[in-house]
């Protein structure tokens, strides 16, 4: 049997990240056990990789900005390299209401120190985006600092720095159990092939927390939620530079990655939640709508052998759940970051270990508690 004084259930960015925090704080004797053959296999290995302050919720901005801060130091802290491009995020409304959503967002996100967000014209969005056809478009808000980031290459710094100071990694280490004591506290965690007894167990398990938490007695209302990416053949028909570009009103949204353009819509879910197909019909339908919106892909083939999907960890709010759960005290989420867990990585990793190691963090993180759900929701889920 081993033993390590913290034991994170999950090898994507987001463990790797708690991981790495609680070492550089001091505590290396870290265990990080992921289900699959290598780190990242799950949802990190099929984010898109963006970062963004605009959001229309004030916990978000919060997340983002730390986000943000953190990744300033990456390079001199961990040796890696983030990747992160700032080429923009550009939200384009297509009818009043929206473009009035997209102005309480900017309000909210200007309380909020964000000072470089602004609305956008017609005339300016289509500067911003030459290729975009205008005439359904009504306006929109852009912010330049906004942009790109490589998930897997954040996780690939965290994981050297962290095993730098002594943090182990376990890979095809499923988590089939918890021993529990008396006071309902973890003090065993179970594997296929070993058990490691512990003080402290982190669930980072992204779309399967709700499994892991029952295991432990819990209820934690994450649910994965399918989410499907068309690539196109390599092309030059953009810049590399062009802005994420998100039309409001349906979800559609794209950028360049690689030489190649990802287009993203919502799409219903699978009948496996687990599901990662890509549905042959939502090629199609996500294809036709990028020809029309931006012309200068109407020669451009969808790659349907390297188009994928991916799984969110989706909350009731779709905000993270941090903290420790209401039924095992030494049991931590860092859950339910509802499609923002690359980009929160970095601040959600601080967050949590200042919480384990000092019992209080540096930025409020009450909106963020898992008791949250025991009550009616207090939070509005919020497109943006």
């Amino acid at each position: 049997m081993n033993a390590a004084e913290v034991v994170v259930v999950g090898g994507g960015i987001i463990g790797v990240s708690v991981a790495y925090h609680l070492a550089a704080r001091g505590v290396r004797d870290v265990v990080v056990l992921e289900r699959g053959a290598s780190l990242g296999e799950g949802s990190t290995g099929r984010a898109t990789g963006g970062i963004r302050v605009q959001f229309a919720s004030a916990i978000d901005i919060r997340l983002s900005q730390l986000a943000f801060q953190r990744l300033e130091h990456f390079a001199e802290e961990t040796g890696g390299d983030s990747g992160y491009v700032p080429a923009g995020y550009l939200w384009l409304a297509t009818d009043d209401q929206t473009l009035r959503m997209l102005r309480d967002a900017l309000e909210i996100q200007r309380e909020h120190g964000v000072r470089n967000a602004r609305e956008v014209s017609v005339d300016d969005i289509a500067s911003l985006n030459p290729a975009l056809a205008t005439g359904e478009i009504r306006g929109g808000t852009y912010c330049p600092t906004d942009g790109f980031i490589r998930p897997l290459a954040i996780l690939a710094g965290y994981q050297a720095a962290a095993q730098r100071l002594g943090v182990r990694f376990i890979c095809n280490a499923e988590v089939t159990g918890f021993t529990l004591d008396r006071r309902g506290g973890v003090t065993h965690v179970h594997t296929a092939q070993d058990t490691f007894a512990t003080g402290v167990v982190v669930n980072a398990a992204g779309p399967w927390a709700a499994h892991v938490a029952l295991l432990a007695g819990a209820r934690l209302p994450v649910t994965p939620l399918r989410r499907q990416v068309a690539l196109t053949q390599p092309t030059s028909v953009f810049p590399s530079t062009m802005p994420m570009t998100i039309f409001v009103a349906d979800g559609f949204h794209l950028r360049v990655r690689d030489d190649r353009v990802m287009l993203l819509m919502a799409s219903p879910g699978a009948a496996d939640p687990f599901d990662v197909s890509v549905e042959t019909e939502w090629i199609d339908r996500i294809g036709d709508i990028a020809r029309l919106r931006l012309p200068p892909l109407a020669d451009v083939a969808i790659d349907r052998a390297t188009s994928w999907a991916g799984l969110y960890e989706q909350s009731p709010d779709g905000h993270a759940i941090l903290g420790a759960a209401p039924e095992v005290p030494n049991l931590y989420y860092v859950n339910g970051s509802s499609g923002h867990g690359a980009m929160h990585a970095p601040a959600l990793g601080m967050l949590l270990a200042e919480l384990i190691v000092d019992g209080r963090t540096t930025l409020d993180i009450s909106p963020l508690a898992p008791d949250r759900f025991t009550a009616p929701l207090r939070a509005e889920h919020h497109p943006l």
